[in-house]
């Protein structure tokens, strides 16, 4: 029973124009990024450790993910 009813106020809240907006705004948000690395490419956990060395290693996972999104792009492209 609280689990539904917790279950309602959410969808409330969802449904609300204030949940909206919040909605809306996470769209744009750099959060579909972490979800295509986690679940497209297969990213669970660094292999690296420090923050440095998992810098180094993000910085590899987003070069990779703008390539691959430049190479979808090119080749859409029509060839002239």
């Amino acid at each position: 029973m609280k689990y539904l009813r917790l279950k309602n106020q959410a969808r409330q809240r969802l449904r609300s124009e204030e949940g909206y907006a919040l909605a809306v705004r996470r769209m744009i948000e750099p959060e579909p990024v972490f979800g295509a690395l986690k679940n497209n490419r297969g990213f669970k956990r660094f292999l690296l450790r420090g923050l440095p060395k998992v810098s180094l290693e993000v910085g590899w996972l987003f070069l990779a993910h703008n390539l691959l999104k430049k190479a979808n792009i090119d080749a859409k492209k029509p060839r002239s």
